[in-house]
């Protein structure tokens, strides 16, 4: 029997444990191995896949913003993430960014954030909720397409911060009816998404559970031993 392949999942160290089991839940559910990578935890040399999590503000000084003084950061949680990335894009390991992740491969790629959508954009609806309150459209054709196999879903939606600039080699792929980014991917990866909602609250949601799926499939064909 094959072993289930090994992903990381980035949080902070103060995050609940209801949340964390949501997390872990819903790599495990689809055949992965979850392990909780934060500050405090030494991280493996190996993973098979990686999860950058939700969480806190990005610091504004990575992607020459003005800081936020009424913002939530966490410098110790950037630094991991960011040395996650550099580690293991090069190595080809899916990766998948959910809301603050997103946004960080965005960063990482040299990409900038809208600090604050709801300064930006005057009228904006507030809509902070783990419930599928909000639509997004996704771009025909586009790897996240693929996988979602919709042309638009309904999504939660967490965050006051989203991806402004796109990166190097970053398509954006799916966009709210508001016109703020909601899904990011690589040119330059065969599996390198983000996404500024939250799939793993999603239980019930089938297109948002096929994401999910699709990481850790990606990471299974990684360590499935060579025919022959």
């Amino acid at each position: 029997m094959s072993r289930r392949p090994l992903i990381g999942i980035t949080t902070s160290d103060r995050k609940s444990q209801i949340a964390w089991l949501f997390d872990w839940f819903a790599v495990w559910r689809h055949g992965g191995r979850p392990r909780r990578l934060s500050p405090a935890r030494p991280w493996p040399d190996t993973l098979d896949g990686l999860i950058i999590g939700g969480g806190d503000d990005i610091q504004a000084h990575l992607y020459d913003a003005e800081v936020q003084l009424d913002v939530r950061v966490d410098p110790q949680r950037d630094e991991l993430e960011l040395e996650l990335l550099e580690t293991f894009i090069p190595r080809g390991t899916p990766v998948l960014g959910i809301c603050r992740g997103a946004q960080l491969i965005n960063v990482h790629l040299g990409g900038t954030l809208d600090p604050d959508i709801y300064t930006s954009h005057e009228g904006l609806k507030r809509r902070r909720t783990v419930l599928p309150r909000k639509t997004v459209d996704i771009v025909a054709d586009s790897r996240l397409h693929r996988i979602l196999r919709v042309s638009w879903c309904r999504i939660n939606s967490l965050h006051h911060q989203a991806v402004s600039r796109a990166g190097r080699g970053i398509a954006i792929v799916a966009r709210d009816r508001d016109g703020l980014v909601q899904g990011i991917e690589s040119r330059d990866h065969d599996f390198l998404i983000g996404v500024q909602w939250h799939p793993e609250w999603l239980i019930f949601n089938r297109p948002q559970q096929r994401l999910i799926r699709a990481l850790v499939k990606a990471a299974a064909q990684r360590t499935a031993p060579c025919a022959g």
